[in-house]
């Protein structure tokens, strides 16, 4: 092995196979966007499964997350300050295949995605008595359209197909979230260990910024490379929902944007859905 082999430090990344998610790691996924003395190696999987094996093993260096699940890996993981998905006014659904009102869906049986979800965390926020079963998320509408459950909670492309299945919309949660404090709703970010120290930290926020530029800058290529992970989607609507979430907002939160992240987890605590509080910072 050569000195110069010897000294590039390889960086474990996980995300899940969405388009959003794709299009933001196009730059680092292609090698369009490089750093002198590091790898990258990329694993997709699916969020819940990243937010799980993320606080029971520390798994990967940096690892996509929701934030429900910030407050029980922050020990390990610190948040970078970009790579986030963001509702502005809009988020999670609740769908059914008739219409409920807001009362009878608090009594009505959801299927959720995970626990660890945002969705579930924002869910619980609104109706905390309500009960859910956990179901894939990409299983959800199918199991609404079957009647196996009476509604369900959706997210990632569902939020633009439900109507395609004949379902409703009962209630979008980021426009409730918004309704209640004014502030945009944080979904999803990027969680990076802290143990690889203050240098690569920043090293590799930074690299996963200038990749989320490189894909704004380059929006036709970098969404033909999403289009292989955008499920059910036609690259009209692909695009769509990659405007949805990676935006200007993804290069960096915002003051809004990270008081909108304590506010949720701080919510959380306070109501005892979350056992932990959040002692949220940042890098990058």
């Amino acid at each position: 092995m050569t000195a110069a082999t010897a000294a590039i430090q390889e960086i474990s990344i996980a995300h899940s196979p969405d388009s959003d998610d794709a299009f933001m790691f196009y730059g680092l996924a292609t090698n369009k966007v490089r750093v002198p003395g590091f790898k990258f190696t990329h694993t997709l999987t699916d969020i819940e499964t990243l937010n799980q094996r993320a606080i029971n093993e520390a798994f990967y260096d940096v690892t996509a997350i929701s934030f429900h699940a910030y407050p029980y890996l922050q020990d390990k993981y610190t948040l970078m300050a970009c790579g986030g998905s963001v509702g502005e006014g809009y988020g999670p659904m609740i769908v059914a295949s008739r219409k409920l009102s807001l009362d009878d869906v608090k009594k009505t049986r959801i299927a959720v995605p995970g626990t660890l979800t945002t969705a579930y965390l924002t869910l619980k926020l609104f109706a905390p008595e309500v009960e859910t079963v956990v179901v894939p998320f990409d299983k959800i509408i199918p199991a609404v359209v079957s009647g196996e459950y009476e509604a369900g909670l959706i997210i990632h492309e569902g939020q633009l197909t439900y109507a395609n299945d004949g379902l409703i919309k009962l209630l979008d949660l980021g426009q409730w979230w918004r309704e209640q404090t004014g502030l945009p709703l944080p979904l999803g970010g990027n969680a990076i260990r802290r143990s690889l120290g203050a240098e690569t930290l920043l090293t590799t926020t930074n690299a996963l910024r200038d990749s989320i530029q490189h894909a704004l800058d380059h929006r036709e290529e970098a969404l033909a490379y999403a289009m292989q992970f955008a499920r059910d989607l036609d690259p009209t609507l692909a695009n769509r929902f990659v405007g949805m979430y990676v935006n200007e907002r993804t290069l960096n939160y915002g003051e809004d944007g990270r008081v909108a992240i304590r506010k949720l987890l701080d919510m959380g605590y306070e109501r005892g859905i979350i056992p932990h509080r959040a002692n949220v910072d940042f890098v990058g």
